[in-house]
């Protein structure tokens, strides 16, 4: 195995490790609103940085590790194997498409990690969004926020939106906090 390899391997271990421990952390806000789960926390954080970092395979691959690792030791809302495989595998390796901003984070570009979270975050949403358009529609309630006669498509926005929204300003603002003293770090792991 190549020295580049397995120092990939093993910052994304590190850094998918990191992401577990700090999904023991969280405020849950997802059954407060009457929905299956859901809740504010640090998880992305360490997937964007190592996405922004290794790039998008790298970033996808750690992902999506991330999410089936958190199903399996984690609580979790699922009802059926279709709804694990969106909210958990492909959501989380969806965050790994910050790795589209690899190499403008070390060539000192203002606002690459940050922009990278927001890629991130919205790309997690996206697939979050499907599932709840898709899988969860059939348990949709007649009422949800104060809003009556939702279709699936306005269910799935604001009960993933009620989540997400913060979770992607959350991980944009730590980024932007961040992305001086992570830059320096990592051009001196490099």
């Amino acid at each position: 195995m190549k020295n580049k390899q397995l120092r990939c391997i093993t910052e994304g271990a590190v850094l998918v490790a990191l992401a577990l421990a700090l999904s023991y952390l969280k405020i849950p806000i997802g059954l407060a609103f009457g929905g299956f789960g859901g809740s504010i926390d640090l998880v992305m954080i360490p997937l964007i940085v190592f996405a922004v970092h290794r790039g998008l395979g790298w970033g996808l691959l750690a992902g999506l590790i991330f999410g089936t690792i958190k199903y399996f030791i984690g609580t979790h809302a699922d009802i059926s194997w279709i709804s694990i495989i969106f909210d958990y595998s492909v959501a989380y390796a969806f965050v790994g498409f910050a790795g589209l901003l690899r190499g403008r984070f070390e060539k000192d570009m203002p606002w690459a990690l940050p922009i990278g979270a927001l890629v991130g975050c919205v790309c997690r949403f996206i697939v979050h969004y499907i599932s709840g358009v898709t899988v969860y529609a059939q348990w949709m309630p007649e009422e949800f926020m104060g809003v009556t006669h939702l279709t699936p498509a306005l269910y799935s926005l604001l009960y993933n939106g009620t989540y997400m929204l913060p979770n992607t300003v959350l991980a944009v603002l730590l980024c932007a906090l961040l992305q001086k003293p992570l830059r320096t770090l990592l051009k001196k792991m490099d």
